[in-house]
């Protein structure tokens, strides 16, 4: 997909003129991993602290996000902008994922998490043809991410009170899907 990065477009307008990608990460993505996990915006709603050194952003992409089941690096021009991962329930929970993305705070609202969301569930029932059901938690006051998922076919399901802790603090969080059944634009 490309996608025209002018704001005065306004949010979420696809333009054709940057192709977005999805890819593993790698090591030498370490500096543009750090432009989004050392920026309290983009880390505001995610359960891990902020980075604040390039050694600890190393130690997490050699032993977290490389040996990860499912987890790729959004770029634009092969530059790592964000990343988006899906984490396989186990047991008896083996027929769903939980969806998780972050994206650098200078490529907000222009549809890019949209598309790599829409990209991802394009491929992972396939590629994992268990999965039944993509899953995403959100913060209740992350309006944006919601609007991402909606807009990416996700069906809000239901509020889950003082489900989780971010920064320190139980939050509320609204759970939406996506069913290998569903209708969504690929």
């Amino acid at each position: 997909m490309s996608v025209n990065l002018d704001k005065s477009e306004g949010e979420g307008r696809a333009q054709e003129s940057l192709e977005i990608t999805l890819r593993p990460i790698e090591l030498s993505d370490v500096d543009d991993f750090m432009v989004w996990a050392a920026d309290d915006k983009v880390t505001r709603f995610c359960p891990w602290d902020t980075y604040t050194s390039k050694e600890q952003a190393l130690n997490y992409i050699k032993n977290c996000a490389i040996p990860h089941p499912w987890l790729r690096v959004i770029c634009i021009e092969n530059c790592a902008i964000g990343a988006i991962s899906v984490t396989p329930g186990s047991g008896f929970d083996r027929c769903r994922g939980e969806l998780g993305y972050v994206l650098s705070y200078n490529y907000w609202g222009k549809g890019i998490v949209t598309r790599a969301i829409q990209m991802v569930a394009s491929t992972i029932f396939k590629e994992w043809p268990y999965l039944e059901r993509l899953q995403a938690i959100v913060a209740t006051d992350n309006n944006g991410s919601q609007r991402v998922l909606e807009k990416a076919g996700f069906q809000l399901e239901g509020l889950l009170r003082k489900y989780t802790v971010i920064k320190g603090k139980t939050k509320d969080v609204v759970m939406f899907s996506l069913l290998s059944t569903d209708h969504f634009l690929v």
